[in-house]
C-alpha cells in the first residue's frame, strides 16, 4: 500500500466527470449542514432573546451567549478526533458516518422541545453526531480519487458547494421560521433536514462500495498498525500539523459570522429593504450564496493554474485566503464607523454584504483545499484521525472566535474588527515568507499526474487553443 490514503481508490462510474459517490456524499452533507447551520443561525439569537413575549428565548447576556457558542462550536469539531479514531480503529468511515447521522437526528429533534433539559441534551447529541460524521465523510471524498488526480481539489470544492447549499437554504428557512414563528419550530425544521440526509446516504451505498470500509491490513498482508511511519510520512504529518495553526487563525476570525457579527447585524445594521425588515439570521445565507455562485469558478481557476505550473499549493491558497478574508473586516470597520456617527446608530447593510463577499472568497481559497490537503498527505492508517485533527483545529478556531467576541465588553466593535484585519494580514504575509520551506515537507504530495487524466489533458488543450 502507498503511504497516502487515496491511492487504493478503484475506478468507478462517473457523472459530470466525477465519481457518482461524490454526489451521494454531496447531498448527504448538504442536508447535514442544512440542519447544523440552520440551528447555528438562530442559536445565539435564541439565547439572548427575552424570556417574555411572543417568541421567548433564554434571556442570557451577550457575553454568556457568546461563551456558550464558543464552547459549543469548539466541542462540535474537537469530537472529530475520537470520531476519527473510532473509524480508523473499529468501525470504518462508512459506518461511523451513519452512526453520527443517527445521533444528529436525535439531537436536532430533541432541541425542538421547549425545555432546558432538552436544550442541553440536544446540544450534546449534536456534538457527538458531528464528531462521528464530519471528519469521516470528508475523508471518504478523498478516497474517491487516485493520488495525483487534478480533479481532487475541484471535487472537494463541489462537495463544499453542497455544504453551502444546505447552509444557504437553512439560513433562509430555519432562520426566518425561528425568528418569526418560534425558535423551537426552527430547531425542528433543522432536524427534518438531517433525516433527509440520512435517507440519501442509505440509498446511495451502491455508489460507495470499497470507500470508507475499515482497513485492517495492507495489500501485502501485513498488519496496518505495525508498519512504522517513513521519513516522508513523518514530514507530511509535521506540515499538516503546522497547517492546522492556519486553520485556527482563519476560523477564529471567520466564525465571528455566527457570533459577534450575527449580534451586530441584529442591533446595528439597518435591515429595512423595500419597507420590510429582514430577519438578522437570514444574513447568514449570504456567505453560502456567494460560495454557490463562485465555488466552481474559483476551483477551475486554481486547477488551470496548477496545470500551467504556476504557484497553486494548498499552503499558498490558505495564506492568501486568510488575508482576503481578513480584508473583509475592513468593511465591518466601515460599518462600525457609520453606525457610531449616524443618528439612528445603524449602518447600511452593504457593508455587511461586502464583508461576507471577501470572507467567502477567502474561504474558497482556504477551506475546501485544506480538506483536500489532508487526504493527500495523511498516511492511510491515520486518515480519519488526521481529518479529525483538522476539524478539531476548526473547533479551536471557533472557540477563539467566541473569546474575541466576548471582548466586546472591554473593546469597541471598531477596535475588534480592525484588529482582526491587521492580525490576519500580518499572519498571511508571514506564511508566504516561509512557504518554500513548508512546501518542501510535503515531498511532492500535491504534484499532479497526467497519465490517464482526461481533465488535465483538457485543461492543457484549452490553454493551447486560447
Amino acid at each position: 500500500m502507498s503511504d497516502t490514503v487515496d491511492t487504493i481508490a478503484p475506478k468507478r462510474d462517473e457523472m459530470f466527470g466525477h465519481p457518482k459517490g461524490l454526489f451521494v456524499l454531496f447531498f448527504t452533507e448538504m442536508w447535514e449542514r442544512f440542519s447544523y447551520y440552520g440551528m447555528r443561525a438562530i442559536l445565539v439569537l435564541y439565547i439572548i432573546s427575552e424570556t417574555t413575549g411572543d417568541n421567548p428565548g433564554l434571556g442570557w447576556t451577550k457575553v454568556e451567549a457568546l461563551a456558550l457558542y464558543g464552547w459549543y462550536t469548539m466541542m462540535v469539531y474537537v469530537m472529530s478526533i475520537p470520531g476519527g479514531i473510532l473509524a480508523d480503529k473499529f468501525l470504518g468511515q462508512k459506518k461511523t458516518v451513519f452512526l453520527g447521522g443517527i445521533l444528529l437526528c436525535a439531537g436536532h429533534g430533541i432541541l425542538a422541545v421547549e425545555e432546558m433539559w432538552a436544550f442541553y441534551t440536544g446540544l450534546v447529541l449534536i456534538v457527538l453526531g458531528v464528531g462521528g460524521l464530519k471528519p469521516n465523510i470528508s475523508t471518504m471524498v478523498g478516497g474517491l480519487y487516485p493520488q495525483g488526480d487534478v480533479r481532487r481539489d475541484k471535487g472537494f470544492t463541489i462537495f463544499y458547494i453542497g455544504i453551502n447549499i444546505g447552509a444557504f437554504l437553512s439560513s433562509l428557512i430555519v432562520g426566518a421560521i425561528g425568528e418569526i414563528y418560534g425558535w423551537h419550530y426552527g430547531f425542528g425544521i433543522a432536524g427534518i433536514g438531517m433525516v433527509l440526509g440520512q435517507v440519501v446516504y442509505a440509498m446511495g451505498q451502491k455508489h460507495l462500495e470499497g470507500i470508507g470500509d475499515l482497513v485492517k491490513s495492507n495489500a501485502d498482508g501485513t498488519n496496518n498498525t505495525d508498519v512504522p511511519l517513513t521519513k516522508i510520512e513523518k514530514d507530511r504529518i509535521v506540515v499538516m500539523l503546522l497547517s492546522f495553526i492556519i486553520i485556527v487563525v482563519f476560523w477564529g476570525a471567520f466564525e465571528q459570522a455566527g457570533g459577534l457579527m450575527n449580534i451586530y447585524t441584529m442591533e446595528k445594521i439597518d435591515r429595512n429593504l423595500f419597507g420590510m425588515e429582514i430577519p438578522a439570521s437570514v444574513f447568514q445565507s449570504v456567505n453560502a450564496f456567494f460560495i454557490i455562485v463562485f465555488g466552481t469558478t474559483i476551483a477551475g481557476l486554481w486547477a488551470r493554474r496548477q496545470v500551467k505550473g504556476k504557484e497553486s499549493s494548498t499552503l499558498f491558497k490558505m495564506a492568501t485566503g486568510t488575508m482576503i478574508m481578513g480584508l473583509g473586516f475592513l468593511f465591518m470597520s466601515g460599518a462600525a464607523l457609520e453606525a457610531d456617527s449616524a443618528d439612528s446608530g445603524k449602518a447600511a447593510m452593504i457593508w455587511l454584504i461586502a464583508a461576507y463577499l471577501l470572507h467567502t472568497i477567502g474561504e474558497l481559497f482556504a477551506s475546501p483545499n485544506a480538506l483536500s490537503f489532508v487526504t493527500k498527505l495523511a498516511p492511510a492508517k491515520y486518515a480519519s484521525i488526521m481529518m479529525g485533527c483538522y476539524f478539531a483545529a476548526t473547533g479551536f478556531g471557533s472557540k477563539l472566535a467566541g473569546l474575541i467576541g466576548e471582548s466586546v465588553e472591554s473593546a469597541s466593535e471598531l477596535e475588534i474588527f480592525t484588529g482582526i484585519f491587521i492580525f490576519t494580514t500580518a499572519f498571511g504575509v508571514l506564511l508566504l515568507i516561509f512557504l518554500k520551506k513548508l512546501k518542501a515537507l510535503t515531498h511532492g504530495a500535491e504534484d499532479i499526474q497526467d497519465a490517464n487524466n482526461e481533465e488535465t489533458e483538457g485543461f492543457k488543450l484549452a490553454d493551447k487553443e486560447a
